[in-house]
């Protein structure tokens, strides 16, 4: 009985031996087979869901990428174009997507489409020519877009607003448009972001902030350094007023300390919205170049130079029109030499017979004998 006892025990603890054993092979070739469908692309490194082709001479976005991936960097290559067959299949854990440095220049309608949970965007440091507004799924969870360096025209800021104002970025909460050649943003480019808390202008040639363009996000980060602002119109200023927990950037800008500027100073007296104002400098005039905003008293504001220098335009100009009016009227001279030098032929003709009657008439009134034949031909 003892020895059947041994026996039934020792054919359980194989038994579950070799269950475990077949779990474990089981287990094993499983992964064996995801791996081989999934397998890491060809010149990128894997690593649990993450996956980096950086710097390797592609043209498009490497197929087959394992389905688990979460982080996927393909920077620094030669991509032209992301499109629907950039991402053909769905990426469903998908969450950070960096195309720094592709030489991108188009972005098709749907190409993000199967990237249903991408929450961070880098397109910096491409050369994006066309942006469809379709690009994105309607139900885009897309919060952090960066498009730093990526519009060299200011001609192709109507292809950032259309994407902008699509519709699908509703969850979006920081857009970087850093260094990019902007130079005016339109009033109406940001209506569409009611999330956006974090707005990059840094460095991109804006002259100037149309009425209404910060109204409708609630901004709390807004940096406006280097670029060619001179002044700040009233309007602009008190759409910062309405927003006080928002904090603004504004160094690096050659602000033209004139009369038009007083609404500025007495705001930046006044508010502790802009975080860099002690930074803050006057480009001109000369009198005042370099001196710190919140030390130019409103005394020193003065339109004169202004004034001469309208004065000094519109000389130049009366200059330049009266040399027009020179160069016209010589034209019109050489052009119709022909007929004027026949019209002084005619004056001078005309002057002479002129001329020839009065010498005629003086020649018989010198003569006392003419004289009396002229009188007695006359009765």
């Amino acid at each position: 009985m003892r020895l059947f006892s041994t026996l039934c025990g020792s054919n359980r603890g194989e038994i579950r031996r070799r269950t475990h054993m077949s779990g474990t092979m089981f287990l094993l070739l499983l992964f064996a087979v995801v791996l081989s469908s999934h397998g890491c692309p060809e010149k990128c490194l894997c690593s649990p869901q993450t996956v980096k082709c950086n710097n390797q001479n592609l043209d498009t976005i490497p197929r087959s990428l394992p389905a688990n991936t979460k982080i996927l960097f393909v920077t620094g290559n030669n991509i032209s174009r992301i499109s629907v067959d950039s991402f053909p299949s769905p990426l469903l854990h998908l969450t950070d997507l960096y195309l720094t440095g592709n030489e991108i220049e188009f972005v098709d309608a749907m190409a993000f489409v199967n990237l249903t949970n991408l929450v961070r965007l880098d397109l910096s440091n491409n050369k994006i020519q066309n942006f469809s507004e379709t690009a994105f799924p309607t139900d885009s969870k897309l919060q952090v877009l960066n498009l730093s360096r990526s519009f060299h025209n200011h001609s192709y800021v109507d292809v950032l607003v259309s994407v902008l104002q699509s519709g699908h970025l509703l969850q979006l909460t920081v857009l970087d448009l850093s260094h990019n050649d902007l130079v005016i943003l339109p009033e109406d480019i940001l209506k569409s972001l009611p999330s956006l808390v974090n707005l990059s202008l840094q460095n991109s040639s804006i002259i100037s902030i149309q009425n209404g363009t910060l109204k409708v996000p609630p901004l709390h980060d807004l940096d406006l350094r280097d670029n060619s602002l001179r002044d700040l119109p009233p309007t602009t200023l008190a759409e910062f007023s309405l927003k006080p927990d928002l904090h603004i950037h504004l160094a690096g800008n050659p602000w033209r300390c004139d009369c038009f500027i007083e609404d500025l100073l007495l705001w930046l007296k006044n508010s502790t919205q802009v975080l860099d104002v002690q930074n803050l400098t006057c480009a001109d005039p000369e009198a005042l170049r370099s001196q710190l905003l919140l030390q130019v008293g409103l005394p020193q504001l003065k339109c004169l130079g202004d004034m001469e220098g309208v004065l000094e335009t519109s000389y130049v100009f009366l200059g330049l029109v009266l040399a027009l009016i020179g160069v016209i009227f010589l034209l019109v001279l050489y052009l119709n030499r022909k007929g004027i030098k026949r019209w002084i032929y005619n004056i001078r003709d005309a002057c002479r017979d002129h001329m020839e009657g009065y010498h005629y008439r003086y020649e018989i009134n010198s003569d006392p004998r003419l004289a009396n034949l002229s009188i007695n031909s006359d009765v």
